[in-house]
C-alpha cells in the first residue's frame, strides 16, 4: 500500500463500534497491562495456517471455522473447552473421510468476546439500557451497572484466552486427537441420534482402515499426523485497541502480527474499506477473513481485496459470505465471478447462520437447521456455476445438549427452545445438529465436485 502503517495508524480513521469506556485512564492503564503480557500466539504458528489455508484456496482442503458465538467468563471450564473441541474434532472426521481433503480446524475460541450490535441501546421488559457487547466489555445481567463497560474486562479476556489455549494444546497434541481414538469422541447424547450412530459406523470404518494399514506392516506408531492435530484460533478484530495491544513484531521476519489469535476476521458492520479495522488488519501478517453480506457489490469486494492482500498472497485472505438462504446463490455468483477473473486467491467460506436468524412466538431468537443446509446448498451451487471451489463453512455450535436452534435430527420446534436456550448471544447448533450438518455438507460437495 502506498501510505504507511504501524499498528496504530488506525486511530486516526474512524472506528466503529467501539465501546465508550467511562474511565479514559483506566482504559489505557488495561491496554498498557495487556502490552507488557506474552502474545497468545507465534507467528509461525499464523504462517502455518496461512499455509494451510493455501490449499484451501487451490481447491485441495476444505476450512471449518466453527465455535461459540461469544464465549462467557461464566461458562468458561475445561469441560465446555474439551466438548467444542470435540465436535470440532467429529465433524472433520466426517468431512476429510467423506470429501477425501485434508479438514483446516479453525475455533472460535480463545478470544470470540466482543458482539457488534445494531443499537447502542437494547429494550429488555420495559428496560432501555445499553446493549450488551460481549464479556470482554460489559456483562449481560439486564441492569444498568452491569452494561457499563469495564477495561479490566479486556484483561480477564486475555487470561482466558491464554488458558483455553494452552488447554486447546494439551488435547490436541497430548492424545485426546488420536485418530485410534475417534469412537470415543461420541458423546452419549448424541450416540442415540440417527447421525451420532452414522458416525459411530464411520469410525469403526476409520479403526479397520488403521487395522489395514498395520496389518500391511505400516508402522502408524510414527505417524504424527494420526496422533495429534492442529486446531487454530480465530475471533472478530472488533475492539481495535485490544488488537494493537497484543501486536508484536516478528523477530525472524520483521513483519507485524496481531498475536491474540491465529486469525482475524472483520464483521459486516465494520468493513469500511477506509475505516479502522481495515486500516489495522492490512498491515498484519495473520491469515485474515472478511464477512460479505447480501448487498456486497463485485467492486467492493475486488476494492476489499486490494486493500487487504494486495500481493494476492494465496491463504492470506477469506471472504465469508453470509448472504440468507433465499438470496446466496444469486448474490454470491457475481462475486465469485469478478474475484476468480482478477485472480485474487481466495477461500470462499460460507457462514450459513446470521443470515437466517429469526424471532421465534415465544420471543427467543433461533434459525432452523434446515435454512441452515439450504444456505450452504445455495453456496454450492453457485461455486460450481462459476467454477469456484465451495472452500469452507464458518459455524456457530456448541458442545452442549442446547436447544438453541429448530430442526436437526430432534426436529426441535419453538416450543423446545427454553429447555436449555443458554447462549449469552446468538444461537448454536448443538452437538447433534453440528453433526448431522457435517455429513449433509459432506454430501452436497460431494455430489457437486
Amino acid at each position: 500500500m502506498a501510505r504507511s502503517w504501524t499498528p496504530s495508524s488506525w486511530q486516526s480513521c474512524v472506528a466503529e463500534q467501539q465501546p465508550e469506556w467511562p474511565d479514559v485512564a483506566a482504559r489505557d492503564g488495561a491496554l498498557a497491562q495487556i502490552a507488557g503480557f506474552p502474545p497468545l500466539v507465534f507467528a509461525g504458528e499464523a504462517r502455518s495456517l496461512q499455509a494451510s489455508l493455501a490449499q484451501v484456496a487451490a481447491g485441495n482442503a476444505f476450512l471449518l471455522q466453527a465455535g461459540d458465538c461469544a464465549e462467557s467468563f461464566d461458562e468458561f471450564s475445561a469441560n465446555n473447552i474439551r466438548e467444542k473441541l470435540r465436535v470440532i474434532l467429529q465433524m472433520a472426521v466426517v468431512l476429510t473421510y467423506s470429501m477425501g481433503v485434508p479438514v483446516v480446524k479453525v475455533g472460535r475460541m480463545a478470544g470470540q468476546f466482543a458482539k457488534p450490535r445494531s443499537s447502542p441501546f437494547e429494550k429488555i421488559g420495559d428496560l432501555e439500557l445499553p446493549s450488551f457487547r460481549g464479556h470482554i466489555v460489559n456483562d449481560v445481567h439486564p441492569n444498568a451497572e452491569a452494561r457499563i463497560p469495564d477495561p479490566q474486562r479486556m484483561v480477564q479476556a486475555y487470561h482466558q484466552s491464554a488458558s483455553t489455549l494452552n488447554l486447546l494444546r494439551a488435547f490436541t497434541k497430548g492424545g485426546f486427537a488420536d485418530l485410534n481414538r475417534v469412537n470415543a469422541w461420541t458423546q452419549e447424547f448424541v450416540a442415540s441420534s440417527p447421525e451420532g450412530q452414522r458416525y459411530v459406523a464411520l469410525s469403526a470404518e476409520i479403526e479397520r482402515a488403521l487395522d489395514f494399514m498395520r496389518a500391511c506392516g505400516i508402522d502408524t506408531e510414527n505417524y504424527s499426523s494420526l496422533h495429534e492435530v492442529d486446531v487454530y484460533t480465530s475471533h472478530e478484530a472488533l475492539l481495535l485497541g485490544y488488537e494493537e495491544a497484543l501486536t508484536r513484531q516478528d523477530s525472524l521476519t520483521g513483519q507485524w502480527y496481531d498475536c491474540s489469535a491465529h486469525m482475524l476476521w472483520i464483521g459486516e458492520r465494520t468493513r469500511q474499506l477506509d475505516g479502522a479495522h481495515v486500516e489495522f488488519l492490512r498491515g498484519v501478517g495473520n491469515p485474515i477473513g472478511c464477512k460479505v453480506g447480501p448487498t456486497t457489490s463485485p467492486e467492493f469486494v475486488l476494492e476489499l481485496c486490494e486493500a487487504l492482500n494486495p500481493a494476492q498472497v494465496p491463504g492470506r485472505l477469506t471472504l465469508i459470505s453470509r448472504m440468507g438462504a433465499d438470496k446466496v446463490e444469486d448474490s454470491l455468483r457475481p462475486l465469485l465471478h469478478a474475484v476468480r477473473d482478477a485472480g485474487h486467491p481466495v477461500v470462499w467460506a460460507c457462514d450459513p447462520m446470521h443470515g437466517n436468524t429469526f424471532t421465534a412466538p415465544n420471543g427467543r431468537k433461533t434459525r432452523h437447521f434446515e435454512s441452515i443446509v439450504d444456505e450452504i446448498s445455495g453456496f454450492v451451487r453457485a461455486h460450481k456455476a462459476e467454477g469456484t471451489w465451495p472452500g469452507g463453512i464458518h459455524i456457530e455450535l456448541t458442545g452442549d445438549d442446547v436447544t438453541e436452534c429448530t430442526g436437526g435430527t430432534d426436529d426441535l420446534t419453538s416450543d423446545d427452545l427454553d429447555d436449555r436456550y443458554e447462549t449469552i448471544c446468538d444461537p448454536r447448533l448443538n452437538a447433534r445438529q453440528s453433526l448431522d450438518l457435517a455429513f449433509r455438507v459432506a454430501e452436497l460437495i460431494r455430489d457437486a465436485v
